[in-house]
């Protein structure tokens, strides 16, 4: 899977757990009171999405996120324990319509198996995107979305950096990471795949794409009270 959850996971100094927890707790303090705008981002409801996220992961496009042999009841597990754990997140982008667009996970890297191949800084955020299915395709749409994921990372999580570790094999994804301004930097040996390990910051976003005025927004999740 792409994000590990498993008890023997990289181990932190209790202190130094602690402080990720209270940034985590600020991030979303601050995603929670962002302006309107063309999106809404929300947090994950594991139980109540996971019918949706189960259609878009049985797709052929969605091969690379490898769940699309999952059962709903699994899908909803897997982001419950993401949900549980204190060091990821998914979050659902809805449209102005308040329909389901995008997925996305946010989550530690110094948690997470890529940290096991670079030296994680201090404000790195990885990132995991899935647009689900457009009801009419329009051209440009994929970019939008990932420029006010992009956004949201840097203004309203906190992150100083963003890293992504797509599969080397998905050309796609590899192309919309160049164009938001992701530097690539090497292929390394996940457990599960090649990972093609890249790197945005705020001036690469910025210098790679010119502010639009695409808005974030964000609902009130009356379950959204773990303490992580």
């Amino acid at each position: 899977m792409r994000t590990d959850i498993a008890a023997d996971e990289i181990m932190l100094h209790h202190d130094a757990l602690i402080g990720r927890r209270d940034t985590a707790r600020e991030r979303k303090a601050n995603a929670l009171t962002a302006p309107a705008g063309n999106f809404v981002i929300r947090p994950l409801d594991a139980a109540r999405d996971a019918p949706t996220l189960h259609r878009w992961f049985a797709e052929p496009r969605a091969a690379f996120w490898n769940m699309q042999d999952k059962r709903v009841d699994e899908v909803a597990a897997f982001y419950q324990a993401i949900a549980d754990s204190a060091h990821a997140d998914a979050w659902l982008g809805l449209d102005a319509n308040g329909a389901s667009v995008f997925l996305f996970e946010s989550y530690d890297p110094a948690r997470e198996e890529v940290g096991e191949h670079y030296a994680v800084r201090p404000g790195d955020l990885g990132m995991h995107l899935f647009v689900g299915p457009a009801a009419t395709p329009l051209p440009g749409y994929t970019r939008e979305v990932f420029r006010a994921l992009m956004t949201f990372l840097f203004d309203r999580l906190g992150a100083e950096r963003v890293v992504v570790e797509p599969d080397a094999r998905n050309a796609r994804i590899h192309a919309l990471n160049r164009a938001m301004g992701f530097v690539y930097t090497k292929t390394v040996a996940f457990r599960e795949k090649s990972a093609a390990l890249a790197f945005c910051t705020r001036a690469d976003f910025h210098a790679a794409t010119a502010r639009t005025q695409t808005g974030i927004s964000m609902l009130p999740n009356r379950n959204f009270q773990k303490d992580c």
